[in-house]
């Protein structure tokens, strides 16, 4: 994975990584909280039953309605979850310190603090198991489209449907102090901001100073990088 990574950095450079690391660190954290095999599930129905916890996710059955998994799989990421934060929610803190120990060698935060943002979606300040579920379920299961347009919502800080240049630089830079800087000691500081230049003016088609969604996924769709990760990870589980 990492010697993948370091390819597409070498051939597209940090925003195809940005891109794919929406992917990857998602799996990372899903290995993080414990996918077990499949055959070992059985039992999981009675501890989502019986578990306590604060807070009690939705049925199984009406999380496989909402969701492209199936119940076993969802039983399996249940487990997973449970053994990792028996409370039943994660806190920002929480995924600050999963990605720490992901990234040892970087500063993880901020790129953790912004896929925090992505995946709490009612702003509460915390990730429960359906937001985990529902949010893996499009990076993993959904369309290209489906996946395209979350990987958006993670650059759109500010959540007002567009993309401005100081938002792709903010994350990018983020992606580069986790990884970059420390994995490529010869960069300079400055190489973020390069890179952001580069690539917003390829996004920005109508050249009015922000990337739309329909401008997003139209670039991503054309990158045939980004278009081979998004398909790297089809049916992990």
């Amino acid at each position: 994975m990492h010697l993948f990574l370091k390819e597409k950095w070498e051939v597209e450079g940090l925003q195809t990584v940005g891109i794919l690391l929406v992917v990857c660190s998602s799996l990372k954290l899903m290995h993080f909280l414990g996918l077990i095999d499949l055959s070992t599930a059985d039992s999981v129905e009675d501890d989502f039953e019986l578990s306590t916890v604060c807070h009690r996710p939705e049925s199984m059955d009406k999380l496989e309605e909402q969701t492209k998994f199936t119940k076993k799989e969802l039983q399996v990421l249940y487990r997973g979850f449970k053994n990792e934060c028996p409370c039943g929610v994660v806190n920002e803190e929480n995924f600050k310190t999963i990605y720490s120990q992901f990234f040892p060698q970087g500063d993880s935060s901020m790129y953790a603090h912004f896929l925090f943002e992505a995946f709490d979606t009612n702003k509460n300040g915390s990730v429960s198991f359906e937001d985990f579920v529902f949010g893996l379920s499009i990076i993993l299961r959904g369309t290209i489209n489906d996946r395209l347009n979350w990987a958006f919502n993670l650059y759109d800080l500010n959540k007002d449907g567009c993309i401005t240049k100081e938002e792709m630089f903010d994350i990018m830079k983020s992606i580069y102090d986790m990884m970059g800087k420390y994995t490529y000691p010869t960069m300079q500081d400055d190489i973020p901001r390069e890179h952001v230049e580069s690539f917003f003016q390829k996004m920005d088609r109508n050249k009015d100073g922000v990337v739309t969604i329909e401008e997003f996924i139209e670039s991503c769709k054309k990158d045939e990088n980004i278009m081979q990760s998004m398909q790297l990870f089809d049916n992990v589980i």
